[in-house]
């Protein structure tokens, strides 16, 4: 299947792959996956994680075989079905599925975030819900599965420690980022950093309102100095908020930094397209201090 389907840059769309698991329908960003390809024999790996079937290595490429069906303690898979082999966050991982359905372009303002009962900052694996047609699809939280079963590929935010002591920074800085965890975990790394004058919002739609309104009151530069965006977020994602700073004679010149999983090659053609400043894949948070420092103290 031809995963490889392209985006006009910054129109707030995304494309979801639905699959099956179980019978029931997930869903996966399309601008992660690298191929689908059918099930293969993988090699068990010792003293590995329960959800962790295995390693293959096909193109000698090593990537790690994922049970989706254990991760969301619906049993273990069998052999068979397909591999979703996927890329983000710099990693090489397959996950093991029953069926593809097919592929959904949707808007991201038609994604439901969803309710506590579905999904916590700590122990949801759902990032949104899609209604299509009779049922529902369930966008899953890849980032999140993958983190649990090695936490070493989460946000590396013992590197804030190597940055040394830093000084109170009153630099404002805006940042839009979904995932209630993540978002604690930037602003908590910002804080050690010195950085003490964050605004942080949900998701890129109101990031831009609070932008709109601090244009209003002629307050833009007291509040908004530089933008920390994920690209994934629902109703509105970081790259159609790059392109209506960046489109805007008021706002054009406020550094945005792209800080998402979803950071390679292709998607870094697209941020810089759109304007983007800096774009750093989500474990580098001791990077994305220093690009910070880079982009909001040169001109100090």
């Amino acid at each position: 299947m031809d995963t490889k389907i392209l985006l006009e840059n910054g129109t707030n769309e995304l494309e979801v792959l639905e699959f099956k698991l179980d019978g029931n329908a997930y869903g996966i960003n399309v601008a992660k996956i690298k191929e689908i390809i059918n099930y293969q024999e993988v090699t068990p790996v010792p003293n590995a994680h329960p959800s962790v079937e295995g390693i293959f290595m096909p193109r000698d490429t090593m990537i790690t075989a994922i049970d989706l069906k254990n991760c969301l303690q619906r049993g273990v898979s069998e052999p068979g079905g397909l591999f979703i082999v996927t890329n983000f966050n710099k990693l090489d991982i397959a996950f093991h599925v029953d069926s593809v359905v097919g592929i959904h372009r949707v808007s991201w303002r038609e994604i439901i975030k969803p309710g506590t009962t579905i999904s916590t900052s700590e122990d949801g694996v759902s990032t949104g819900i899609i209604k299509f047609d009779d049922r529902l699809i369930i966008i899953l939280d890849f980032e999140k599965i993958v983190t649990d079963i090695n936490p070493e590929t989460g946000l590396k935010v013992a590197d804030i420690e190597e940055l040394g002591e830093r000084h109170r920074i009153d630099v404002p800085i805006l940042i839009a980022e979904d995932s209630p965890l993540l978002n604690k975990l930037i602003v908590d790394s910002l804080h050690k950093a010195g950085y003490v004058n964050l605004i942080h919002t949900e998701n890129g739609q109101q990031a831009y309102d609070v932008i709109q309104e601090c244009k209003k009151e002629g307050t833009l530069k007291e509040h908004v100095q530089c933008i920390i965006t994920d690209i994934e977020m629902p109703i509105m994602d970081g790259h159609r908020l790059t392109k209506l700073v960046k489109s805007d004679d008021e706002t054009r010149d406020i550094p945005i930094v792209i800080f998402s999983s979803l950071v390679n090659d292709d998607m870094k053609r697209k941020g810089e397209a759109l304007g983007a400043n800096a774009q750093l894949s989500k474990p580098e948070i001791g990077n994305l201090v220093r690009v910070v420092d880079e982009l909001v103290l040169a001109n100090k």
